[in-house]
Parts: structure tokens; C-alpha cells; sequence
């Protein structure tokens, strides 16, 4: 089964190789944003969310942290993982329910938070 993915991460390095392990596994990024602003205003634009069945969140963005992103797919029963150089403890309680993958991650680590949403 095919799952369609955002991915929120402001390296660019570290998004394409994100996006190369889910490609890679046949499922599909719907989108690839760079920063809390651009993914918030994508979720905006797909109100529904019918067209998203996972994300894979950094925490530290250069415009701030992804957790009302994060919020706001877990309001709309959206599954998640944050990818991040953070520590699972700077993740807000109402989150912490959420895969957490340590960077540098692995290429399984990734592809275990995938299947988790299938």
C-alpha cells in the first residue's frame, strides 16, 4: 500500500534523502516544505487532509518548531514521526505519543515509522 507523505525539514540535503527513502519504498511525497510557514499554509490548502496519510516533522525549524504542525495532524488523525537532532524530551507531552527518529537516522528507522502508518 502506497502512503502519501509531507515532509518538513529546512536542510536540503537531509529532505532529499528523505524523500529519496520513501520514494525509494514506493510510496509518494506530496510535498517537501522548508519551513513551519510553508507546511502550515500547505495544510491549509488541503483542508480535508484526505490526501496526506503521513508526515515526517523536524522539530527545529529556522522559522521556529513544528509542533502546531504536529498539532494539527494529530487534531485531524493525520500519523506523524519527527526526524530531529533534538531530544525526545523538548517534544511537548501532548506529543510525545509520536514516533521520534534521532538524527542522524537511519535508512530503517524511517521506513519503521512508515510502517506504522500502513
Amino acid at each position: 500500500m502506497s502512503v502519501r507523505v509531507l515532509i518538513l525539514e529546512d536542510d536540503p540535503l537531509i529532505a532529499l534523502d528523505l524523500q529519496s527513502i520513501v520514494e525509494g519504498e514506493g510510496h509518494e511525497v506530496v510535498d517537501v516544505c522548508p519551513s513551519v510557514a510553508a507546511a502550515r499554509a500547505r495544510l491549509r490548502a488541503e483542508r480535508d487532509f484526505a490526501g496526506l496519510d503521513f508526515a515526517l516533522l523536524d522539530v527545529d525549524l529556522l522559522d521556529g518548531k513544528s509542533f502546531e504542525v504536529a498539532s494539527d495532524l494529530a487534531a485531524r488523525g493525520v500519523p506523524f514521526a519527527f526526524v530531529s537532532g533534538s531530544i525526545p524530551g523538548d517534544v511537548p507531552e501532548s506529543l510525545r505519543k509520536a514516533r521520534f527518529v534521532a538524527k542522524p537516522y537511519r535508512e530503517d528507522a524511517i521506513l519503521g515509522a512508515l510502517s506504522e502508518s500502513v
